[in-house]
């Protein structure tokens, strides 16, 4: 089952649904699962927001956003060049709400494929975490075997 927030593999983090009896199936929704428990309160914050509101107890239209993280916000920096070069090629003089539908897209598309690319990177970044006392390689896979001495003897004679 993948995480209902990150689409990430579940890994044993569920909801329950405490408005129902433990004997009764509502109780746990088959389908709220969470891989870490970060998105497990993430989902918990703005559920229960989403329930306020719809139940009153809040006079709000729309249900607040989630804080984002660090790693976020600095994606969202890098997004400013690629904005700022899709206004240009469309000129700063005209008013965004005189764009047209291919103008905001092609807005829209800058800045999304800057914020994908800026995540994958920094999850390329820290896809090998560093070992205390050990220097970080910089493509482990590249060539697993390249520090090691050559032990061919065809190899040594031909050297």
């Amino acid at each position: 089952m993948k995480c209902w927030v990150c689409t990430r593999e579940a890994r044993g983090f569920g909801h329950s649904d405490t408005r129902y009896a433990l004997t009764d199936p509502r109780h746990y929704p088959i389908d709220w699962v969470f891989c870490s428990r970060r998105c497990l309160e993430a989902f918990h914050a703005l559920y229960g927001r989403w329930r306020a509101v719809r139940d009153g107890d809040i006079d709000r239209k729309e249900v607040r956003m989630i804080d984002p993280s660090d790693v976020e916000q600095a994606a969202m920096r890098k997004c400013l060049r690629a904005f700022g070069e899709a206004g240009s090629a469309i000129g700063f003089g005209k008013p965004l709400g005189q764009y047209t539908e291919a103008e905001a897209l092609q807005v829209i598309d800058a800045i999304v494929t800057r914020y994908t690319e800026a995540m994958a990177e920094h999850h390329e970044a820290t896809k090998y975490p560093p070992v205390r006392g050990i220097a970080p390689v910089p493509d482990p896979m590249s060539a697993p075997f390249a520090d090691m001495p050559s032990d061919t003897p065809w190899e040594a004679a031909t050297r």
